[in-house]
């Protein structure tokens, strides 16, 4: 007897980790992973924020629950597993989604830059062997990283002329390196029936100057940009086993910005 397809969607019985779930990008994915039926844990070092999100989604009968994590320091992640271990038996899903964001420009300090990378590359890299090999215990599991086109092009920088605020540059280096990172995982941990896939994010509207707005919309093929749901199609996707043959890949989720 076949399965409907729309069953392959459902993460019901499944845990799922998202890290820098309180952000622009971590609140609709949560919301997405829950919804869509997993027990969702959501890993910060903002514990306080995140406990706030998790009350309004249980108000909403949605099952989401904060824990603490310093995605800098390796006991931290190991020590979130063990939590995870004991509360849920093990984690089926893993979306690397938290980011520190510590440069100004091009001309901020380089410790700046180094300080970057302690979350940004070798807290991704942590976290992803952490319980990636977990998950190659369980023989299965699926691991998302939150990339951003920004890792597969170079910046327009006249899409910022004029104003306060532009690209970082140790924003594009670790998303450039998340990419590679997802294939080698996918590599390692393929034979052990766990998925590594990337989503390469570009253009949230966050607020940003109506210039800017004004500017960017002409560089996407669909003229607008991205709203708080528009990942979430996405992330349910390559969570689920409608994915299962699936890893190793670079989904662009931009409107056709990279495309053009």
């Amino acid at each position: 007897m076949s399965t409907n397809v729309l069953d392959q969607f459902k993460l019901n019985g499944k845990t799922a980790l998202i890290t820098g779930g309180a952000g622009l990008y971590g609140q609709q994915i949560t919301e997405a992973l829950a919804q869509a039926g997993a027990r969702t844990y959501m890993a910060s070092r903002n514990l306080p924020q995140i406990q706030k999100l998790a009350e309004q989604y249980q108000q909403r009968g949605l099952d989401v629950t904060p824990l603490a994590l310093d995605q800098a320091d390796e006991s931290s992640i190991e020590q979130l597993k063990n939590t995870l271990l004991k509360q849920a038996g093990g984690v089926d899903i893993l979306i690397n989604n938290a980011v520190l964001r510590p440069m100004d420009d091009w001309s901020s300090p380089a410790s700046d830059f180094a300080k970057s990378m302690t979350v940004n590359a070798t807290g991704i890299f942590m976290m992803t062997r952490t319980f990636g090999e977990l998950m190659a215990t369980q023989k299965s599991g699926s691991i998302i990283n939150v990339g951003s086109i920004q890792g597969s092009v170079g910046p327009d920088l006249s899409l910022y002329e004029g104003l306060d605020w532009g690209s970082k540059v140790d924003y594009f280096f670790h998303k450039g390196g998340m990419l590679n990172l997802t294939r080698y995982a996918a590599a390692k941990l393929g034979p052990s029936g766990v998925r590594v896939n990337i989503i390469s994010p570009g253009g949230f509207n966050d607020g940003q100057e109506s210039v800017f707005v004004d500017r960017y919309v002409q560089r996407t093929m669909l003229g607008r940009m991205a709203n708080k749901t528009d990942l979430q199609g996405a992330i349910v996707f390559l969570a689920s086993d409608a994915s299962a043959y699936v890893t190793g890949a670079n989904l662009f989720i931009d409107g056709g910005y990279t495309a053009m």
